[in-house]
């Protein structure tokens, strides 16, 4: 019998040899670890190696000594519940990081020195006034490392002419500086965007953004206190686990940003189908996608029916198994 190629399990990258074994054990789901095992040729200890590639996506599972075999619309819908998790996930631990930063100047929450044998101060400040570009300019220019910017509002001119070019001698001199922007800043700053893309920053895109955030290399991170859009107070922070979580909170929402290929062209042409399957694969309302888009709510519905149109979909999980074997997800 020839083998045929799966279009699911190719477009979530698992190799010919790999489908070749899946094919063969499709037909074998419940089966014991050693009637499997037999089938294929192997030895009952030797079968976690050979099922790695399948159990590693979820199309395998080994329970209680049975080989559990998931079909392709299965595998689908068990990837999309785990990237959903996973969201859910990074925002837990924004909320948690939240509640981080409101212990730093909560007088409450300060062990009793009694009770300590060392007690010291955290390494930063709470400012106001000055002027933060100045600031920022100063401690870029005095640190080394690469540059992490949630830019949720801070979009607009004239200060971001004096940042684009703080970013771009940054870049110039070898550094790295990414970006994430919300997805309506596509259509209300377009120009801010592809300015930040000519002096060689990477910009991504998501649907929300929950507060400002600067990370500079790992000896600074600057925010607001609290956390959200004003310009002041802000946080200067210097502490090392807090910068190094600040970090992993940018790198978390980087994973799953989507890039916008054309910027520095000035010819962006965002995959918007890629971010509206995303977030309705997160459970996200049309409203809420309208919201994050800045467009109306008949618009994001109208892209919607025309993806599935062009999806050959029926229903949106239908939609969503297509997209997966198309690599929109």
């Amino acid at each position: 019998m020839t083998s045929r190629e799966s279009p699911v399990l190719s477009a979530i990258g698992v190799s010919k040899a790999a489908q070749r074994t899946y094919e063969r054990v499709l037909g074998m789901s419940g089966s014991s670890v050693e009637v499997v095992a037999g089938l294929l040729g192997v030895t009952a200890d030797e079968m976690p190696d050979v099922l790695e590639p399948l159990s590693s996506c979820g199309a395998v599972v080994v329970q209680d000594g049975h080989v559990v075999v998931r079909t392709p619309s299965e595998v689908v819908h068990h990837l999309l519940t785990d990237w959903a998790e996973d969201a859910a996930s990074a925002q837990r631990r924004l909320e948690a990081l939240t509640g981080a930063m409101g212990a730093l100047n909560a007088s409450t929450s300060r062990p009793d020195p009694r009770a300590l044998d060392v007690l010291g101060a955290l390494d930063g400040e709470v400012s106001r006034g000055g002027n933060p570009v100045a600031l920022l300019k100063d401690l870029v220019e005095r640190s080394t490392g690469d540059l992490r910017w949630f830019r949720p509002d801070q979009f607009r001119r004239p200060r971001e002419d004096a940042m684009a070019e703080i970013v771009g001698l940054a870049v110039a001199g070898g550094r790295v500086s990414r970006a994430i922007y919300p997805a309506r800043a596509l259509h209300e700053a377009p120009d801010t965007l592809r300015r930040r893309s000519e002096v060689g920053e990477e910009i991504r895109i998501v649907a929300d953004l929950p507060t400002r955030l600067i990370v500079i290399g790992d000896t600074h991170a600057v925010l607001p206190e609290p956390l959200g859009r004003a310009d002041e107070p802000r946080l200067l922070v210097r502490q090392l686990s807090v910068v190094q979580a600040c970090s992993l909170l940018f790198d978390a929402y980087w994973e799953r940003a989507l890039p916008v290929p054309g910027l520095e062209r000035g010819v962006a042409r965002p995959d918007l189908r890629r971010f509206v399957v995303q977030q309705l694969a997160a459970g996200v309302q049309d409203e809420q996608i309208a919201r994050a888009l800045g467009v109306s709510l008949r618009t994001v519905r109208r892209r919607i029916a025309d993806m599935m149109v062009e999806l050959g979909a029926d229903s949106r999980f239908q939609a969503g198994v297509e997209a997966a074997r198309r690599g929109w997800l």
